[in-house]
């Protein structure tokens, strides 16, 4: 045993309270440095002064964040396995280091391609060992209450998304773009890289403690309709592991990988361009920034909103309203022209996004279990991150055909719309059966 192991340990011990939730913790100091440097509510205040100081296009601006998301579709498979493997501690801690200098770097760009080497790997950190790692890393550490778990991260990374942003937009009106580019890299260095190094483990079992309690694993039709019973007792909860070749073997498997890559599109194209689209509206700066804000707000309480539900009706039906609640949202976006209704539809959009967020990452778990989870969510995080990777390029090459954001936005609300009505048909996947040993055949005795 490591002596940083042995730190762990005795400090789960001497904690009056379970381990897991410094797991959980740890989010918040990444959630206010990493991975909120190359999110795109951060980048979406940097298009306009980026942009018109440089004279580049809002389409090849756009295109960064998508080239940084399609590298993360092959590198996701590969974090997955190390993640089951070794845990998120050193992934997410190598990420920081390498996010901070990025950013640092970004702030004496002058060229496209010099932007472009800059921003796509750090676009790929963000969208692959950091969206990964930590949902992952909270998922091994609770079972009964993972929507709880799951939601303070949300929780901690809305309050990133809300304050980062609206920070840099104060520095870039207060001094430059440059200055905020090199404040991002400071904080990431100082914040997101100790935690994650001294403090995550990757599961229980690790440093010999009981996992949080896992709901019975019951039928398919049974599970569908009945909410978990007896929270409090620990005796209730098993838990069920499917391998890979299983997994993929289910329709839900398929079904979850396209509900998760058409919510992500839209998610990032309408977070990446919504203050573009209110100061095109003729909105103050100032104020268009306040959509990014109360976009990430938003999605705090509705973390809370959506996790207290989880164990009380099916995930998929959940996975509908919130997919509903982002479409009709989008559309709303789509007629505002003035503050109010421009917060009334960030909020809106925060909300169900809050919620596709936190039922997206819970569903893998209670489907498929622990023990693989890391390679599952890697191979469908490539789904996932190729629809993040689409959904900021569609818009910002519509906007530059049609010079107006009401194309890309209205078909961002059917995109969603339709995967809601499509995550009716993602049932629970009946439990895999025991692999058997293979029989080999012998010979004859003479």
């Amino acid at each position: 045993m490591t002596n940083v192991t042995a730190g762990r340990t005795r400090l789960a011990h001497a904690l009056p309270f379970y381990y897991g939730w410094v797991i959980a913790g740890n989010g918040l100091a990444l959630s206010l440095s990493t991975r909120t440097v190359m999110a795109v509510a951060t980048l979406s205040v940097f298009v306009v002064p980026m942009t018109q100081s440089m004279g580049w296009s809002v389409g090849m601006f756009s295109g960064a964040v998508s080239l940084g998301g399609l590298v993360a579709v092959f590198i996701s498979p590969i974090v997955g396995r190390w993640l089951d493997k070794y845990g998120a501690g050193v992934i997410l801690s190598a990420g920081s280091v390498a996010t901070g200098v990025l950013a640092i770097g970004l702030a004496f760009v002058a060229h496209p391609l010099a932007f472009y080497f800059l921003y796509v790997p750090g676009r790929m950190i963000f969208s692959g060992p950091m969206e990964i790692g930590l949902p992952t890393a909270i998922s091994n550490w609770f079972v009964r209450r993972r929507p709880l778990g799951l939601a303070v991260d949300a929780v901690g990374k809305g309050a990133g998304l809300a304050i980062v942003p609206w920070a840099m937009q104060l520095i870039i009106t207060g001094y430059d773009w440059r200055t905020a580019w090199v404040t991002l890299g400071i904080l990431t260095l100082a914040l997101g890289v100790v935690p994650s190094l001294l403090l995550v483990a990757r599961r229980p079992e690790d440093m010999g403690l009981e996992p949080d309690p896992a709901p019975a694993r019951e039928n398919s039709a049974s599970r569908d309709t009945q909410a978990v019973k007896g929270s409090g007792n620990s005796a209730a909860f098993t838990e069920t592991n499917f391998t890979v070749g299983q997994a993929l073997r289910t329709r839900a498997f398929w079904i979850l990988a396209i509900f998760s890559g058409a919510g992500m599109m839209v998610q990032a194209g309408i977070s990446l361009h919504q203050v573009s689209h209110y100061i095109s509206q003729g909105v103050d700066p100032r104020f268009a920034a306040m959509s990014a804000s109360t976009f990430a707000l938003a999605q705090m309480p509705a973390s809370l909103f959506w996790a207290a539900l989880a164990r009380r009706m099916p995930i998929r039906f959940l996975m509908m309203s919130a997919a509903f609640v982002v479409a009709l949202a989008a559309a709303g976006t789509v007629m505002s022209y003035w503050v109010l209704p421009e917060l009334v539809s960030a909020a809106g959009v925060g909300f169900g996004v809050g919620g596709l967020h936190l039922l997206i990452r819970l569903v893998w778990a209670d489907y498929y279990g622990r023990q693989n989870l890391g390679t599952i969510r890697g191979l469908t995080m490539s789904v996932q991150v190729g629809g993040q990777a689409l959904g900021p390029v569609i818009a910002g090459f519509m906007f530059d055909y049609f010079d107006s954001y009401r194309i890309p936005f209205a078909f961002f609300a059917l995109a969603v719309f339709l995967a809601g009505t499509m995550a009716l048909a993602a049932k629970p996947p009946q439990a895999p059966e025991p692999e058997q040993p293979r029989l080999t055949q012998q010979n004859p005795p003479n």
